[in-house]
């Protein structure tokens, strides 16, 4: 297809990845929002949990290549498609999991398609991003983090009223479906890598650029898969209250990424970095010292100003490295990035198994310093 898209057509793919991006957003909060429920009604302590929750980065591991090569081959629409309604039909079989192999048997193929999901419909983003000529992929974050929100705003209310996961993650499901119903139509179609590598392992400055989501994923990981567990052990709440952790950290994310494309415009990319790393240790630390909700959900949110925008810095500068196809080069730096968000949450569980979660936050935070340490790697690269 070529790029002089009419502007109707582009508006309408723009507002169609905004969906994608708040339907991945809302699916996974759903399932993290009812996590105390399932570890509850399953039996599991923090241990076992930890080591269930291992389905995810194995789906993750399978899909990074296969999702790479996909994007290459057939382009980044059919690729989100079928991602996307795989990740919604996969969200019920969550809950309708009776022990816990068969639970993270489920997390691997909810892993598989969520993975999928996202790195395509960034691959979708950063052509949308091109064609207007101007940062606007921080946006489609913010419909992320805004389907986050809303997502675990839902898992909230549904626990406080007493509603079954199983019948909570059917209706999500069937939401996701009805809205991907529409978005799938007016994506762009991209034109297919003919010849060249289906996977690069990172390496030179897309190394660096993974480490930095590597660290990033990890900690926003250990925000959805722990901190409704933190407020419900450590600071001691309902499970209501507890799920409303996510949903502070969430709305800090979609703030700081409404207006991420402005600050990078204005202060650059590698300063939004570097700020951003200390904003999310200082997050955590507020948190970890708080024996009050109230002053550990500010924790999270100012968590959640911090990594606001890095996966955005860095998923634009890696779609737009020379050289290497965007899909390929997204693919490489998110096997890295989204293996720190689902590889460390349970390893936070066994580290808590054997200390506690605070030490485990604790960890987190010296890996958001260490994002400012790498932040240079952000600086545009021609």
């Amino acid at each position: 297809m070529s790029l002089a898209q009419p502007v109707q057509n582009l508006a309408q793919a723009r507002l169609a990845t905004y969906t994608i991006f708040f339907v991945c957003g809302f699916l996974l909060a759903a399932w993290v929002s009812r996590i105390p429920a399932i570890k509850t009604h399953l039996g599991l302590d923090t241990g076992e949990l930890g080591l269930i929750l291992l389905g995810g980065p194995a789906g993750l591991v399978s899909a990074m290549p296969l999702t790479g090569a996909a994007i290459a081959r057939l382009g980044s629409r059919k690729s989100v498609s079928v991602a996307s309604l795989g990740c919604a039909l996969a969200l019920p079989l969550l809950a309708l999991a009776p022990m816990g192999w068969l639970l993270a048997l489920a997390l691997f193929v909810f892993g598989f398609f969520n993975a999928a999901m996202d790195i395509s419909m960034n691959a979708q983003a950063v052509e949308v991003e091109k064609r207007y000529a101007r940062p606007i992929m921080s946006s489609f974050h913010a419909l992320f983090s805004l389907g986050g929100l809303i997502g675990a705003a839902l898992g909230g209310a549904a626990a406080a009223i007493g509603m079954e996961p199983a019948s909570f993650f059917g209706l999500i499901a069937l939401i996701a479906l009805l809205m991907l119903g529409w978005a799938i139509g007016p994506l762009l179609v991209t034109p297919p890598v003919p010849s060249g590598p289906l996977f690069v392992w990172p390496k030179g400055i897309l190394l660096g650029l993974g480490l930095i989501v590597f660290c990033t994923g990890l900690g926003e990981g250990a925000v959805g898969d722990w901190s409704a567990v933190f407020m419900r052990q450590v600071i001691v709440t309902s499970e209501a209250v507890a799920a409303l952790a996510f949903s502070a950290f969430s709305v800090a994310m979609v703030v700081g990424r409404l207006s991420g494309d402005w600050l990078n415009h204005r202060f650059g990319a590698v300063q939004l970095a570097r700020v951003g790393g200390l904003l999310a240790a200082s997050g955590f630390v507020v948190a970890l010292v708080s024996s009050q909700p109230g002053l550990a959900m500010l924790g999270f949110m100012l968590v959640g100003l911090g990594y606001c925008t890095l996966f955005p810095l860095v998923f634009s500068a890696a779609g737009n490295t020379p050289g290497v196809s965007p899909g390929i080069a997204l693919a490489s730096v998110a096997t890295l990035g989204y293996m720190g968000f689902l590889a460390g949450p349970p390893l936070i569980g066994l580290v808590a198994h054997a200390t506690s979660l605070r030490v485990s936050f604790m960890l987190v935070a010296a890996l958001a310093l260490l994002i400012s340490l790498m932040a240079g790697l952000l600086r545009p690269h021609r």
